[in-house]
């Protein structure tokens, strides 16, 4: 599509509900005028119409009337926010401007792009800087599920180290878009959106740990004020990357306003030779008219990947609740039993199991098995797991090394350190610098040989510590992005050579939970807290990009481990069953009623997986803070299974109507109380659905809704629509 004049083209493709029209022309990168809303199927003069009808009047100059700015800013074209491409050759070559851009635009399953995910289209654009000697280029996708993807790559052509400071780039939303959603949280309390209005100038959100942290933006949305998940339209971003990154929202004075994001680069982390290049993480962009639209473009782009995991999600437990570090073959032997008797399809041993651990303080990185705790090995416990037709499970932290470790004292310079040594420690820990191809091959041959030995279905792979002061030995020069590199590696080449291996991303709980470490692991750990009052929140804003099962969900003891609020089995359970479910709890403790009760949680969730994991996951906007109403609605609209719960007392009593939103609006849906879910509808006083049954067609059960049960704080009640 390369033209000689200075004309520009328009480009308009669509996918998924979703039209991009963009500006090509032969000096500049690509200009994206509209991403949203299909426009349906433009005639020619309508698509040649839309540049004069979109441009701005010219003021006094391009830089107070920018026309069109493109997917990566620069100041060549006036542009004086963010460049959207920093870097210099020793302070020169700092400013990129453009000789001719050329643009290409390719189907999948074309001859130039045979390898294309399904249905998507693209669009690679390469710009030529004769001057500065760097070639630049952009990559815009389109995706079948309507999601976009936005990448640059910036390569070298002089004999002279270039060195990358920023790439980032940026997709333009409209004036409508006033507020701003990202979200916030620390450790056990992650995901906790916040708003604010879309002001000029910018709103940064940096995560400089070497992972995008608990604190994490997660997503940097904007929307008409007061957006929610069923009404108000939004657009929002994610980077698909887990070292250092930024997601950010910049207004300009020209009436440009962007949402963008990066990898944040470390001073000389990429310095290009002669004819090397430095891509960015995919910046993914969704939009909708609500979050719940807006969630459905992630869900239905990550089921359509072909590594996305699609055999029934296996209901596990994990030791850690339910014993700790206390580890040996009569304790596993006797909570392996219980698992399987209460329908346990995975068992996963968690920290502990390897050589000198009798705690947090030391051992991390001694990967063999502990000799004491297991004189054969784990041998006993995984021929046990396997015969009562469990698969097996094992946790690592690969990244980590205690000081008090075998590791630690035999290959000190493989420790992360600056001239200073190594940084302040963190839970005991420092983090094992992957730069150094023997720390890589070391972990990664322990581990592949422990998978290999034990056969392991399953890796909880955690990451507790921050990359502070993360200086390659022994120069001390930054590490973090070759680290992340390494991990995405070292979790492929394990994969590669153990078929049908499944590995969850756990970092501290929450922590790395990107879309970018989701195209080499199989799972999230949501959060170190399996408080089902929290998990509310967590597990509805996590869904935002992530669809139910890739979310490891537990149920855990009464009494919750970090905050130690107390809460029954049904409210525990029926929180735990809206993702890949899991325990987390010691069943050989527990008397035989919760064992029952459990179990007959775990067969619920067996038998509703194909509709929590397929299906539209929906929210309603109630008008009653102190309820959250969470469903799941088939792809063919002929069920839906909704959750009701009290998280606080609510002003009135009775609670109120509550939508059931997502349904096909001119069907006829059959309402019940669903058990083991049922109790609150079981009571004396109940709603007249609950007592002489409801038959509404899915536009009443949206718009005019039934009324709630009587629900207790921390209490919920599950509810089935069938179509009848």
């Amino acid at each position: 599509m390369a033209h000689s004049d200075h004309s520009p083209q328009f480009l308009h493709v669509r996918r998924g509900g979703t039209s991009l029209v963009l500006r090509l022309d032969s000096d500049v990168m690509p200009c994206v005028l509209h991403w949203g809303a299909d426009l349906g199927d433009l005639p020619s003069e309508a698509l040649a119409s839309i540049g004069p009808a979109l441009e701005q009047p010219l003021t006094d100059s391009v830089v107070m009337s920018q026309r069109a700015v493109s997917v990566v800013p620069q100041q060549s074209s006036g542009w004086t926010g963010r460049p959207g491409l920093q870097g210099s050759r020793d302070g020169r070559a700092w400013s990129v401007a453009f000789d001719v851009v050329s643009h290409r635009v390719d189907d999948a399953g074309a001859a130039a792009w045979p390898d294309g995910p399904d249905g998507a289209v693209r669009l690679v654009s390469v710009g030529s800087d004769g001057a500065g000697a760097l070639e630049v280029t952009t990559e815009i996708r389109l995706y079948a599920a309507g999601l976009v993807g936005v990448r640059a790559a910036v390569r070298n052509l002089s004999g002279d180290i270039y060195d990358v400071t920023r790439l980032e780039p940026a997709l333009p939303v409209p004036a409508e878009a006033l507020e701003l959603l990202d979200m916030a949280g620390r450790h056990t309390h992650e995901r906790t959106p916040q708003r604010r209005p879309f002001d000029q100038g910018q709103w940064v959100r940096e995560s400089w740990g070497g992972r995008p942290g608990h604190d994490s933006a997660s997503v940097m949305c904007a929307g008409k004020p007061g957006f929610g998940f069923r009404s108000g339209r939004v657009w929002g971003v994610h980077l698909a990357g887990s070292g250092n990154q930024v997601l950010s929202a910049e207004k300009s004075f020209t009436g440009w306003q962007f949402l963008r994001g990066g990898e944040l680069l470390l001073p000389g982390e990429v310095r290009l030779a002669e004819g090397e290049s430095y891509e960015s993480p995919w910046l993914l962009g969704s939009w909708g008219e609500g979050l719940d639209e807006f969630s459905h473009r992630f869900h239905r782009y990550l089921r359509a990947r072909a590594t996305h995991p699609t055999r029934p999600r296996p209901v596990l437990l994990n030791t850690w609740e339910a014993s700790y570090f206390d580890l040996d073959v009569p304790t596993l032997s006797a909570l392996a039993d219980k698992a399987a008797a209460v329908g346990i399809e995975r068992f996963v041993v968690d920290d502990g199991w390897f050589r000198n651990r009798p705690n947090d303080r030391s051992g991390l990185g001694d990967w063999y098995v502990d000799e004491e705790k297991f004189p054969d090995g784990l041998h006993p416990i995984v021929d046990q797991v396997r015969a009562l037709g469990m698969e097996f499970g094992l946790w690592f932290e690969p990244e980590m090394v205690n000081l008090d470790s075998d590791l630690a004292r035999t290959h000190p310079e493989w420790l992360f350190q600056t001239d200073h040594g190594p940084s302040v420690p963190s839970r005991f820990q420092h983090v094992l610098d992957l730069g150094h191809p023997e720390a890589y091959a070391y972990v990664r041959d322990r581990m592949a040989a422990l998978v290999s030995e034990y056969d392991i279905a399953f890796i909880k792979w955690d990451h507790n510590r921050a990359l502070l002061d993360a200086g390659h030995s022994p120069g001390g020069e930054p590490g973090v992005h070759a680290q992340t590199a390494a991990v995405y590696r070292l979790m492929d080449e394990l994969k590669d050579a153990h078929p049908g291996l499944e590995i969850e991303s756990c970092c501290g709980g929450g922590g790395r939970l990107d879309l970018g470490v989701m195209e080499h692991a199989d799972r999230v750990w949501v959060s170190d807290c399996i408080d089902a009052h929290e998990r509310h929140r967590m597990v509805r804003w996590t869904g935002l990009t992530l669809p139910p099962e890739l979310l490891g969900t537990h149920v855990g003891s009464s009494e919750d481990h970090s905050t130690h609020r107390t809460h029954g089995l049904e409210f525990r359970a029926g929180t735990a069953i809206w993702g890949h479910m899991g325990v987390e709890w010691n069943l050989a403790t527990i008397g035989e009623k919760d064992l029952a009760d459990l179990s007959d949680w775990i067969a619920f969730h067996k038998d509703n997986r194909a509709l929590l994991h397929s299906g539209d996951v929906v929210h309603a906007d109630l008008g009653n803070p102190a309820l959250q109403l969470d469903g799941v609605v088939a792809q063919d609209k002929s069920e839906a299974l909704y959750r009701l719960s009290a998280l606080d007392l609510t002003l009135t009593w009775p609670p109120g109507r509550v939508p059931l939103p997502g349904l096909d609006p001119e069907r006829l849906y059959r309402i019940t109380a669903q058990a083991p879910g049922d109790s609150a509808a079981r009571k004396d006083a109940t709603p007249g659905w609950v007592r002489h049954g409801a038959t509404l067609t899915g536009h009443i059960l949206a718009e005019v809704g039934i009324h709630a049960p009587l629900l207790d704080v921390d209490h919920l009640v599950l509810l089935r629509a069938t179509a009848v």
